[in-house]
């Protein structure tokens, strides 16, 4: 089940005038392809078109985070939330992931894995490649898990 949620006030955020998405999944691969999906709509809606660039790139980003969120993160039964935030200027991307596990934090540099031949490991290096600026932090509502954040600069 999902579940659209306010976007959360908090100080870091885009100006007042900023588009903004919010939403909880299942911490399903069905959650994720429907998170993948919704953020690739999103975007089209808020004027970067489904074969663009920006979409593209910043629906990989949501794939990969939120594929984490669901392999990493997961709680039975607990939902993973995805919100999207196009600034006022409409030249950044913020991209954040939460979920509810907080036992395996992302390491501070994700690195190209050792065998290159390995069909897991990539994502996070991925991301960092792709993306301006990543951290992790802890849920801001006080609950348990963290929140993976991206930003693209366009």
């Amino acid at each position: 089940m999902t579940t659209e949620t306010p976007p959360n006030e908090y100080s870091g955020r885009p100006a007042a005038h900023a588009e903004e998405f919010s939403m909880c999944f299942t911490s399903t691969p069905r959650g994720v392809r429907l998170a993948r999906r919704l953020a690739s709509h999103r975007l089209d809606a808020w004027g970067f078109p489904y074969a663009s660039e920006v979409n593209g790139t910043v629906t990989l980003v949501v794939a990969e985070l939120a594929a984490n969120a669901v392999i990493h993160g997961r709680v039975p039964g607990r939902d993973f939330r995805l919100d999207l935030t196009l600034s006022a200027a409409r030249d950044l991307v913020r991209v954040e992931v939460t979920d509810t596990r907080d036992d395996r934090p992302l390491p501070a540099r994700p690195r190209l894995p050792q065998d290159p031949g390995a069909e897991t490991g990539r994502g996070l290096w991925l991301v960092s490649c792709l993306v301006s600026r990543m951290c992790v932090a802890p849920r801001e509502d006080g609950g348990p898990g963290k929140t993976v954040r991206a930003e693209l600069a366009l």
